[in-house]
């Protein structure tokens, strides 16, 4: 699982971590082109293919994924709480865009090496990814480039209409040398 690994290494450098969220965005592309929302995206339903190899990555535990013909047909509360989109918590009809968020959840771990939005109490916790607020502590993130905040703020977006989509993100310039070399 993507999670062990997380929690062997500590974070990824920003080279890595742009490898590692180009190939994963590449896997939310393939399912959302075809209407996929996988509605559980967190680091331990990302499985690495070897124990040397932080990069190659597979998409695994379809259990909550659905075929959604919109953004807004999705109605089922599901997830894991800290990584479920605000839309969700909202009980607002959602659709890719919440996978979305989960992926600027797990990059901002991949970087940062802490959940963006943390309580020990699930009432807590929902409202603050709710309300989307968020920081990059300089202790954790001096040495992270302004692309990759930017990239990341753009998928922590609580109004998941003005998200970034799969596209807009595998084209966004943080990612533009990784998926230029895949």
């Amino acid at each position: 699982e993507l999670f062990d690994r997380i929690v062997k290494k500590t974070v990824y450098n920003e080279k890595e971590a742009r490898d590692l969220v180009c190939r994963l965005l590449l896997a939310v592309k393939s399912c959302h082109d075809q209407k996929i929302v996988h509605r559980d995206l967190k680091p331990e339903n990302l499985l690495l293919k070897s124990q040397t190899d932080d990069i190659e990555v597979k998409l695994a535990d379809f259990g909550f994924a659905v075929k959604a013909e919109t953004d807004h047909s999705l109605t089922t509360a599901c997830g894991t709480p800290g990584y479920v989109a605000p839309e969700v918590l909202k009980r607002d009809p959602y659709g890719r865009p919440s996978d979305m968020w989960s992926m600027g959840v797990i990059t901002f771990i991949i970087l940062g090496g802490y959940p963006p939005f943390y309580d020990e109490v699930d009432k807590e916790l929902f409202k603050k990814i709710k309300a989307g607020v968020f920081e990059f502590h300089t202790d954790y993130w001096k040495h992270i480039s302004e692309d990759a905040k930017d990239l990341i703020r753009r998928m922590l977006v609580v109004d998941p209409a003005r998200r970034i989509t799969v596209d807009e993100a595998l084209s966004h310039s943080w990612m533009d040398c990784a998926a230029e070399e895949l």
